[in-house]
């Protein structure tokens, strides 16, 4: 599967990834590459915990332009 993943600098200078369709999927690292080869193992973590569970591997999400 593909996903998309949102990559962000915080105040610290910690990059922090998320993955928006599946839910409280977060991961962080030092660099650019390690925040996202973490992200990438927490994805597949998360898949597996949900459907051991049972629950669906993800939610509907979408990317909308806005200007502003």
């Amino acid at each position: 599967m593909i996903f998309l993943v949102t990559l962000d600098r915080d105040e610290d200078g910690i990059w922090v990834s998320e993955c928006p369709s599946i839910q409280g999927c977060v991961s962080q690292g030092v660099s650019k590459q390690e925040a996202l080869d973490n992200i990438k193992e927490a994805i597949e973590l998360c898949l597996e915990v949900r459907a051991e569970r049972g629950m669906p591997l993800t939610i509907e999400t979408r990317q909308i332009e806005v200007a502003a």
